[in-house]
C-alpha cells in the first residue's frame, strides 16, 4: 500500500469523521431540546428507556452524546443509576444504525432508472437541495436541515474515499494472510478496541470495517471479534465524560463499559462454546457492508436482550466497582442539580432550580429556629453552625443567581421567564431573611458573654414572642412551597402581631427596669432582640408580597 493510498485513506477517515458529526450535530439543532426533555420523561420505564436510547443514538450518531445527556440527568440526581442502565444499552444499540446508512455508498452505478438510486446520484441530489436550503432559505429550520445534508454528503464522501484506498488490497495475499490472523478471537476484539479507542468513535471503525469487507478478505470469523472489541473501545470517550461527575455520575459512564464488556464475554463464550460443539460453516462467509452491519445489530440488539433481565444485577457490579462512602450524600451535592448541561433545555433547568431554591428555604427555617434556641440554650456549637449555614445559604444565592442568569441569555416562552424571576427574586428576598439568623445569634452570643440575666417574666414574654415567630416563618414558607398567594394577608396580620407584641415587651421591659426587677445591664440587649425578631416578621411578609406583586405581573 503506497503513500498515497494511505494518505487517501486518512483523508477519508478524517472526512468520515466530520461528515458524521456535522449531521449529528444538525440532527440535534434541528430536534432542539425534544430529545433530551423525552429523553427525561420516559427514563423511569427500563424498556421504553432502552428503545428511546437507540432512537436518540441513532439520530445523534454518538453514543457519547447521548451518554453525555443521561450521566447529566444521574449526576443532577433526577435520574438513577438503574434507569440509566436501560437507556445506555439502547445508545449501544443506536450505535448500529450509522452502518445501515453506510451502506448506501455502496450502491453500484446502475443503468437507465437504477441510475436514480446510485451513490453518486443520491449524495448529488442532497448536496444541492442541501446548498438551496442553506443559500436562499429563509426558514432557519431549513437551514439547519441543510447541515445534516451537507455532514451526509461529506460522510458518504469519505466513505468512497476510504472504499477507493483500501481496493487495492484485494489484489495483496499479504494483506490477505495478515486480516486473517484477526480471525483468533482474542485478537480480534484487541484490534477493535484499538481501532475504536484510536477513532473515539464505534460508528467510524464500523465504516473502515465495512470499508475492508470490500477487498473480500473479511470473513464472519474475522468480523465478529472486531465488531465486540469495537464496542468495548467505544467506552472510552463515554468514560470521559463521567470525569469530575458525582459517584452515580461515574458509575453510569463506567456502565457502557460493564454492558459491553459483559456482551463481549457472553457473547464468546455463547457462539465459540457452539462453534466449538458443532463447527458452524457461518465461520468462513465473506462479508459485505451490509453484513456488517447486520452482524453488528445483531450483535447489539442480541445483548439488549440477554441483559435486560438482569439490571438489578448490573447496578449492583458497579456499586461494587464504585461503592458507596460515608459522605457521598455532602450537603454541597446539591449543587450538582444545577447542570450545566441542562441550560439548553429551560424546562428542566427551572425545575432543578427551583428544587434547589426549596433546598435553600429549609435551610433558611432551620438556621432561624436554631438561632432562636440560641436564646433559651446558649450553646457554642450551635452558634458556630449558624455562621456556617448562612455561608452555605449565601452559597445557593450566588449558584441559584448565576446559573439563572445564564439561563435567561437563552431562549425561553414568557412562563419560563417569569418563573426564572420568581426564583431570583425569592432567592434574595429569602437570602435577607436568612440573615436575621446570624444577627440573632450574635445578640445571643453578645447576651452569653455579658453574663446579663433576664427576669422570669421577661424570659417568658421572650418565649411567646419567638413562638409567634417560628409562626409567621412557617406559614410564610408553607405559602411559598404551595405559591398560595390568596393566603398573603395572614402573614400580613401576623407581622402587625408581631410587631405589636414587641412594643408590649419593650414598654413592660422598661417597667421592669424602672422598678428593679430587671438588672439596666439587660436593656440594650433586650431591646436588639426584640428588634431582630420584628425584622424576621418584616421579610417574612416581604416575601410575601413579592410574590403577590411577581403573580401580578404575571396576569398583565
Amino acid at each position: 500500500m503506497g503513500l498515497s493510498l494511505i494518505l487517501s485513506l486518512l483523508c477519508g477517515v478524517a472526512l468520515f469523521l466530520f461528515g458524521m458529526t456535522l449531521m449529528g450535530d444538525g440532527l440535534k439543532n434541528v430536534a432542539g431540546n425534544k430529545l433530551e426533555l423525552t429523553l427525561y420523561r420516559l427514563s423511569k420505564s427500563p424498556i421504553k428507556g432502552i428503545m428511546f436510547g437507540a432512537v436518540v443514538t441513532g439520530i445523534v450518531q454518538s453514543a457519547s452524546a447521548t451518554s453525555a445527556m443521561v450521566i447529566g440527568f444521574v449526576n443532577s440526581g433526577i435520574m438513577k443509576v438503574a434507569q440509566s442502565i436501560g437507556i445506555i444499552i439502547g445508545a449501544n444499540i443506536g450505535t448500529s444504525v450509522n452502518g445501515w446508512i453506510l451502506c448506501l455508498s455502496y450502491i453500484e452505478e446502475s443503468e437507465g432508472l437504477a441510475v436514480l438510486l446510485s451513490t453518486t446520484t443520491i449524495t448529488a441530489v442532497v448536496a444541492v437541495v442541501g446548498i438551496v436550503f442553506k443559500m436562499f432559505s429563509k426558514k432557519a429550520m431549513l437551514r439547519k436541515v441543510s447541515d445534516v445534508m451537507f455532514g451526509f454528503v461529506i460522510l458518504m464522501v469519505g466513505m468512497q474515499m476510504m472504499s477507493s484506498a483500501v481496493a487495492p488490497l484485494q489484489e495483496s495475499p499479504d494483506f490477505l494472510k495478515w486480516i486473517t490472523m484477526f480471525s483468533h478471537p482474542v485478537l480480534g476484539i484487541l484490534l477493535g478496541i484499538l481501532v475504536s479507542v484510536l477513532l473515539q468513535s464505534s460508528c467510524a471503525s464500523i465504516g473502515i470495517l465495512q470499508a475492508l469487507s470490500l477487498t473480500g478478505g473479511i470473513s464472519f470469523a474475522t468480523a465478529f471479534p472486531i465488531i465486540m472489541g469495537i464496542g468495548i473501545g467505544a467506552s472510552c470517550p463515554v468514560i470521559l465524560s463521567g470525569i469530575g461527575a458525582s459517584k452515580n455520575g461515574k458509575r453510569t459512564a463506567l456502565s457502557f463499559l460493564v454492558v459491553n464488556v459483559l456482551g463481549t464475554v457472553f457473547g464468546s463464550v455463547i457462539f465459540y462454546g457452539i462453534n466449538a460443539l458443532h463447527a458452524l460453516t457461518l465461520m468462513d462467509k465473506i462479508m459485505s457492508p451490509v453484513g456488517i452491519a447486520l452482524v453488528n445489530s445483531a450483535f447489539r440488539i442480541g445483548l439488549a436482550i440477554l441483559l435486560f433481565p438482569f439490571l438489578k444485577q448490573v447496578e449492583k457490579l458497579l456499586f461494587l466497582f464504585l461503592p458507596r462512602k460515608d459522605n457521598d450524600d455532602s450537603e454541597n451535592e446539591i449543587f450538582d442539580l444545577l447542570e450545566e448541561h441542562f441550560l439548553e433545555n429551560p424546562e428542566i433547568a427551572i425545575r432543578q432550580s427551583r428544587v434547589v431554591m426549596d433546598g435553600m428555604v429549609q435551610k433558611v427555617r432551620s438556621n432561624l429556629i436554631r438561632a432562636l434556641k440560641l436564646l433559651e440554650e446558649y450553646s457554642e456549637d450551635r452558634y458556630s453552625k449558624v455562621h456556617r449555614r448562612e455561608s452555605l445559604i449565601d452559597k445557593y444565592e450566588d449558584k441559584l443567581e448565576s446559573y439563572l442568569v445564564r439561563l435567561t441569555m437563552g431562549e425561553m416562552d414568557l412562563d419560563q421567564s417569569r418563573q426564572v424571576s420568581k426564583i431570583l427574586y425569592m432567592a434574595g428576598e429569602f437570602e435577607r431573611l436568612a440573615d436575621q439568623a446570624v444577627n440573632l445569634a450574635d445578640v445571643a452570643n453578645e447576651l452569653y458573654e455579658s453574663k446579663a440575666h433576664f427576669s422570669e417574666e421577661a424570659q417568658k414574654e421572650l418565649s411567646v414572642l419567638g413562638d409567634a415567630v417560628k409562626e409567621i416563618l412557617e406559614v410564610t414558607i408553607e405559602i411559598f412551597n404551595n405559591d398560595d398567594t390568596e393566603r398573603a394577608s395572614e402573614v400580613s396580620a401576623m407581622k402587625k402581631s408581631v410587631g405589636s407584641l414587641c412594643n408590649e415587651c419593650k414598654m413592660a421591659h422598661l417597667s421592669r427596669i424602672q422598678s428593679g426587677r430587671c438588672n439596666k445591664q439587660s436593656e440594650f440587649v433586650f431591646h436588639e432582640i426584640l428588634d431582630e425578631m420584628e425584622h424576621i416578621a418584616v421579610y417574612c411578609s416581604n416575601v410575601t408580597v413579592t410574590m403577590l406583586e411577581l403573580e401580578s405581573m404575571g396576569e398583565e
